[in-house]
């Protein structure tokens, strides 16, 4: 099989130093971030301020190794790591949901960031309510969790 290589079109600018204590998911931070896009990438940005969300994708930097079998946030079950977001995987590939707040030149300010200072980010893609929005989606495993816990920070389970 060929080795598949991805070279970063920026980074990400936040708050969290290390991955203990990020929330957990998007939607569980209040927090203010900045995506910078390199200099040969700005031109990528033309019509991104017209959609309020962006789907960031990036890599799982500080993830080293991974395991088939995790015990993902909010459970303490074993799963399928490809039945959860947990960072330790095979391609340490991250996926986040971000509100746009601005873009100046080469800086998209975002709020709900999820993501560690310095992660390098692979590709945005705008979030399209038509395309994105399922009514029929199902949680799996995650159906049946208590929802209503005090605190949506990560611990140390995926620290190296």
């Amino acid at each position: 099989m060929a080795e598949i290589c991805y070279r970063p079109i920026g980074l990400v600018h936040s708050k969290f130093k290390d991955n203990n204590k990020v929330p957990i998911q998007s939607i569980f931070s209040k927090d203010e971030g900045v995506i910078e896009i390199y200099p040969e990438f700005l031109e990528g940005l033309k019509d991104l301020d017209g959609f309020s969300h962006i789907y960031l994708i990036y890599h799982f930097h500080l993830s080293k190794g991974f395991s088939l079998k995790v015990t993902p946030f909010l459970n303490n079950a074993e799963k399928g790591v490809f039945s959860t977001r947990a960072p330790k995987r095979p391609n340490n590939i991250g996926l986040s949901i971000l509100k746009i707040k601005k873009i100046e030149d080469n800086r998209i300010y975002v709020l709900d960031i999820d993501v560690i200072d310095k992660t390098p980010v692979l590709d945005i893609k705008p979030y399209v309510s038509l395309f994105d929005n399922r009514s029929d989606a199902k949680d799996g495993w995650f159906s049946d969790k208590n929802t209503t816990q005090k605190s949506y920070l990560s611990d140390n389970r995926f620290l190296d």
